[in-house]
């Protein structure tokens, strides 16, 4: 697709919710997307009391806080939704949301978010209307595959990501997302996910349908 088309104005104020599973390559998308597209997009930089990874910088991935202050802020109502994932909180603030304009707002966050946010962003002045985007793995071996492949997941993180993962899919079967995309080809995907965050014509009906999962393997 041509960069040198706008991102439609339709969508600008729309925040984007992309939610899936760890290892159905959320990151790789993201980033290619954002490289395409310079200056049209704003990644809300979430905060976390996990510990930064090799690479990481405070302020840039994420904001890496403690446990207490991230709870004070939790208490101070600072945050449009968190949520506590393998053993670490993470969130995003309404302050995070705010600074991101004119761009368009991207939200990479877990389902407790996701749940939150749909029941908080119609309260919002003006109300949030976000797009809600499911980014799914082929298949649940494939996805199973991907996260022991990393070489960076404990057996016990593993299994909490598994975990996590069923509940997600489950809730994405029940139909709730606005739009479906299975990265089997990352080519194919990452075009499906530029039409959306651009809102190019046909970007609401673009997405995939999703494979005949059994949750029952992750267990």
């Amino acid at each position: 697709m041509s960069q040198a088309q706008p991102i439609n104005s339709e969508v600008l104020n729309r925040p984007l919710v992309v939610c899936g599973p760890s290892g159905t390559g959320k990151s790789t998308l993201l980033t290619k997307l954002f490289a395409d597209h310079p200056g049209q997009f704003g990644f809300s930089v979430s905060h976390t009391t996990r510990n930064p990874r090799s690479g990481e910088e405070n302020g840039k991935q994420y904001h890496f806080v403690t446990r207490d202050e991230f709870m004070e802020r939790v208490g101070n109502g600072e945050f449009l939704e968190w949520a506590e994932f393998g053993g670490n909180c993470y969130g995003t603030t309404f302050a995070a949301l705010t600074a991101l304009y004119p761009r368009r707002c991207i939200l990479d966050i877990e389902l407790q978010g996701v749940l939150q946010l749909r029941s908080k962003a119609s309260l919002q002045t003006p109300p949030l209307d976000p797009v809600y985007l499911f980014l799914a793995p082929p298949s649940i071996e494939t996805l199973k595959a991907r996260l022991s492949g990393r070489g960076t997941e404990t057996d016990a993180s593993i299994r909490k990501r598994l975990d996590a993962a069923k509940a997600e899919i489950e809730y994405a079967l029940q139909g709730k997302h606005d739009v479906y995309i299975v990265n089997e080809d990352l080519k194919i995907a990452g075009d499906k996910l530029e039409k959306v965050a651009m809102g190019y014509q046909g970007w609401k009906d673009c997405g995939d349908k999703l494979p005949e999962f059994d949750v029952k393997e992750l267990e």
